[in-house]
């Protein structure tokens, strides 16, 4: 008797979002691959209204910070009571300019675990015992300041959602785009031909593949150097760290 073999079903990668304001999402994720894939079920998200888990009448979920200064602190306790009320795959993640810095490797990361809960601030931020209380991952998409952590959290998963299998129809494109091996990614073009009295350079109509992915290679490290110094000495220390 042949004994039945269990297989093991990938449940859909969950996105949930701690927000007061929640109509904020899906957003632009409902729209192009990433909502033709929310459609499809590859993925899912739900918003959560922080507000709901505030005390009083009022829902107040900040309050003015120990020690003074300008601004409002989101409080602990209400934070608390909205990430234990809302029980969710994936590391509790926090928006945050301090945080580290949003790459592709840890887009990838992310994107290959269950899913992720995120906690959007306000105000002048969050208070700093809920986030080690609850061992968040502190993330930033910039070396800028944003109104909340709303904006912060779409760019986030965008980048996500494109690696979820399935949602990109070529997954060899993929591997071409900028950062997947450590560099910015080589320049594009298309018809027609000649435009505004510029041309499309000679190889990539040669029909030889061999020298046309050596052209590509060859730009991608000529932008990489040029605009973005640090990521060019990081590639090629890993490559003198293969090549010994």
């Amino acid at each position: 008797m042949v004994e039945a073999v269990e297989e093991t079903v990938r449940q859909p990668w969950r996105a949930t979002l701690l927000s007061i304001f929640p109509e904020m999402f899906p957003g632009p994720l409902g729209l192009s691959l990433a909502g033709r894939a929310l459609e499809e079920g590859l993925w899912s998200i739900d918003a959560v209204d922080i507000r709901g888990f505030a005390p009083g009448r009022h829902r107040n979920v900040d309050d003015s910070p120990f020690g003074g200064g300008a601004g409002m602190v989101m409080r602990p306790d209400v934070l608390d009571a909205a990430i234990r009320g809302t029980p969710a795959p994936g590391p509790l993640v926090y928006m945050t300019p301090r945080g580290r810095m949003l790459d592709q490797s840890l887009v990838r990361q992310l994107a290959e675990g269950p899913g992720v809960r995120v906690l959007c601030g306000r105000f002048e931020g969050v208070d700093q015992r809920v986030l080690e209380a609850h061992e968040a991952l502190e993330i930033s998409v910039g070396d800028f300041v944003l109104s909340g952590g709303e904006p912060a959290a779409l760019v986030m998963l965008d980048a996500i959602v494109r690696l979820l299998p399935g949602v990109i129809g070529k997954q060899e494109s993929l591997a071409e785009e900028s950062f997947e091996w450590g560099l910015l990614e080589y320049p594009h073009y298309t018809r027609p031909q000649v435009w505004d009295g510029r041309e499309v350079p000679d190889v990539l109509l040669s029909g030889h593949h061999e020298k046309i992915n050596a052209w590509r290679k060859r730009q991608a490290e000529d932008v990489t150097r040029r605009r973005r110094p640090d990521l060019w000495d990081r590639y090629q220390a890993a490559k003198t760290g293969n090549e010994g």
